[in-house]
């Protein structure tokens, strides 16, 4: 039986911080999560005893986690037995955002264009990260309109992703170890692994690291190429864009009325949606 955190005996000194989290087991499926709350809290020196009298407060404001983050964390915190209070999940800011740019293809580098695929999908097809690094070419058909992605839980249809589809697929078509690769999203080089090679397929982490980097760069190039009047609205899209995550991508997508492909964050999107379409209305005569 795995063992929870408890108050220390009456008159009983707590064990060093570092200790006291050695003494609980990580919980199951957010091992990673639970080791940079660790992380977190002992460079502020806090045991788990210290945070569940204190709260996220200190280590939220030490670390600048945004009020989901912390919502997350006090989540993991709770899990794995350490008594804190769960603030409710914020409200997404901002509720709708213009996410083409990123969708667009401009350059033959491969790693833009994979980026640019992904996007292209995910505004008409928001499957969570994990879905996109499973996926394979064999699941996705171009028709002469839109792509259809075909997987166990169904077949979604997926316009204005054909132009960074075709894109992608001659580009890859030139390196032998992509052009073999059955991911649609596939490794562009060996990675520290034994067994990461060219054309495998990435990890999730890798996928999350990727889609930032085309936001930061997407970011750089609506300042580099944006002038007169819309150099304002390029300047507020591109501040957004470099803090940018693929969650919040997908989320986006979803706000914007996109079908769900999993139930992750549609309760949200719907909400969000909503209040979309309520803003959009004309007053009432």
């Amino acid at each position: 039986m795995d063992k929870g955190w408890q108050h220390p005996l009456p008159e009983m000194p707590a064990p060093p911080a570092a200790r006291a989290w050695q003494r609980l087991t990580p919980p199951e499926g957010y091992a990673v999560q639970w080791r940079r709350l660790i992380d977190a809290a002992l460079e502020l020196g806090l045991g788990p005893e210290d945070l569940a009298a204190g709260g996220m407060d200190d280590v939220a404001a030490a670390r600048g986690w945004k009020p989901a983050t912390v919502t997350l964390y006090s989540k993991v915190a709770r899990y794995g037995g350490v008594p804190l209070p769960v603030p409710p999940t914020p409200e997404p800011d901002p509720r709708s955002l213009d996410l083409r740019p990123l969708t667009e293809v401009r350059s033959e580098d491969p790693e833009h264009l994979r980026t640019v695929v992904w996007c292209a999908i995910a505004l008409g097809w928001p499957a969570p990260v994990g879905t996109f690094r499973d996926l394979r070419r064999e699941q996705v058909h171009p028709t002469a309109r839109r792509l259809v992605v075909h997987t166990d839980d169904g077949e979604w249809s997926v316009p204005g992703a054909l132009l960074a589809w075709h894109a992608w697929e001659e580009v890859r078509s030139r390196f032998p170890a992509l052009a073999d690769s059955p991911w649609v999203l596939p490794a562009l080089r060996r990675g520290p692994g034994y067994t990461s090679t060219v054309g495998g397929r990435l990890s999730s982490q890798a996928l999350q690291v990727t889609f930032t980097k085309h936001a930061v760069r997407t970011a750089l190039y609506l300042r580099a190429t944006t002038t007169g009047a819309r150099r304002a609205r390029a300047e507020a899209l591109a501040a957004v864009y470099e803090t940018l995550s693929y969650d919040s991508y997908r989320r986006l997508a979803l706000a914007g009325g996109v079908e769900p492909v999993a139930e992750r964050g549609a309760v949200r999107a719907e909400r969000a949606a909503r209040a979309n379409r309520a803003s959009a209305a004309p007053p009432a005569g």
